[in-house]
């Protein structure tokens, strides 16, 4: 693993979201979800996710997740993908959300 300077790390935008609203993505290859985030101050922003295997759409309602904000929005089956939900690889290969125990603002950043 290389290392990285702290001003790398903090030229990444992760931020709180809350999912306002889930639904399959019928023009993904593999199965996706398009999200609605709200991010508090940098408003509400689509991504799409391959989170299938774990979660149902209707449960990803009201969920807190951590995004990246700044990467260039990206064209994914049909769907304009402004910012990347995070998660982590399970050992079948299935992605489980990074998310919090406690809730916080939208739009918090990481520190």
């Amino acid at each position: 693993m290389s290392t990285i300077e702290w001003g790398d790390f903090e030229r990444v935008e992760l931020r709180v979201g809350t999912i306002l609203s889930a639904a399959p993505n019928a023009k993904a290859i593999k199965p996706a979800y398009v999200l609605e985030v709200d991010l508090g101050e940098l408003g509400v922003k689509t991504s799409s996710a391959q989170i299938t295997a774990h979660y149902q759409a209707g449960d990803l309602v009201g969920r807190q997740v951590l995004c990246v904000c700044n990467f260039a929005p990206k064209r994914i089956a049909g769907i304009r993908s402004e910012v990347l939900v995070t998660g982590v690889h399970d050992d079948e290969d299935k992605v489980v959300l990074a998310g919090f125990d406690k809730p916080l603002p939208n739009g918090a950043r990481l520190a």
